[in-house]
């Protein structure tokens, strides 16, 4: 399900930004607007970036292997590196091309491109509610990258608007700064899409450095741990992020006078229940240290469980 879900969201995206990709280009180019012709450019980063998304989709879900055996979860977290890569370079060269069209004539606006504009607004935000509505319920890292790539160009596209809109008026009324509003417009967009560009980055790098996740997920963990019978003390824990799936790291103490059979027992109550209550972890490693009653002298130093 997790497949045919994500990769269909990648398909229609992808199918969508070729379309729009054309009709931003060619109109842009046809009635010269700038900011149009920088949101088609950014939309052929995003054909690109739509098929690092498919390819990683694809390449996450093998199952783990001899070469790589904690699975191929990361594929999609390196796919949303390269999206961030292509908006950082769409956010430059929009930025360039504006300002070259500062320095020549003012193009005459064009409701034609307004429209096209229009049509990528309403296109593009129905896009970005639709990727990220599933992306978060299946936690795939690509297609949560490709729904930020659509809400950059909403941006772009919201900006497009503006600027062919007041330079439609100045047309009009014969504002000759107005007339700018244009190549304006793509140099205020181009500050959004770099941003969103970095967010998406150093997110993308926290994971790729196995970061630990947030403090409220591990105080949870805890408690689930803290929860089973006979853990006395957690000694550490931990979990990182493997694409779209978490992996959990536990060292717990337990009594000492404990058979083998029986610690493997709590071990794997301990698996359970996490995976039981915690979203998308997939992978819970357990070790057990033996605990004797004198340990409670020197527990108040360590995280607090239970007597």
């Amino acid at each position: 399900m997790y497949k045919k879900k994500t990769e269909l969201a990648v398909w229609i995206s992808l199918i969508s930004n070729l379309a729009l990709t054309g009709l931003k280009i060619i109109v842009g180019f046809i009635f010269k607007s700038q900011v149009l012709i920088a949101d088609g450019v950014h939309n052929a980063g995003d054909v690109v970036a739509t098929f690092a998304a498919l390819t990683s989709t694809r390449i996450s879900k093998k199952p783990a292997d001899d070469d790589h055996p904690y699975g191929h979860g990361k594929a999609e977290v390196i796919a949303s590196d390269v999206v961030a890569i292509i908006l950082a370079l769409a956010a430059v060269l929009m930025v360039v091309k504006s300002i070259e069209a500062l320095f020549q004539p003012a193009a005459e606006a064009s409701i034609i491109a307004l429209v096209a504009a229009l049509i990528s607004l309403i296109w593009k935000q129905w896009l970005y509610v639709y990727c990220m509505r599933i992306g978060r319920h299946e936690n795939s890292k690509s297609l949560i990258a490709t729904a930020y790539d659509h809400i950059a160009d909403v941006y772009a596209s919201i900006a497009a608007v503006a600027g062919i809109g007041v330079a439609l008026i100045g047309d009009y009324f014969d504002i000759p700064l107005t007339k700018y509003g244009d190549p304006l417009a793509g140099i205020i967009v181009s500050y959004f899409v770099g941003r969103l560009a970095y967010k998406m980055a150093r997110e993308s790098v926290d994971i790729l450095m196995e970061k630990n996740i947030s403090e409220a997920e591990l105080d949870q963990l805890k408690e689930i741990v803290a929860a089973v019978p006979d853990v006395k003390r957690i000694d550490r824990i931990r979990a990182r992020e493997l694409g779209n799936y978490i992996m959990v790291d536990v060292r717990v103490s337990i009594p000492n006078e404990l058979t083998v059979q029986q610690g493997h027992d709590v071990s794997k109550e301990i698996k359970n229940s996490i995976i039981g209550r915690i979203d998308f972890v997939q992978e819970v490693l357990v070790h057990i240290n033996p605990w004797y009653p004198e340990d409670k002298v020197q527990d108040h130093d360590r995280i607090k469980v239970k007597s």
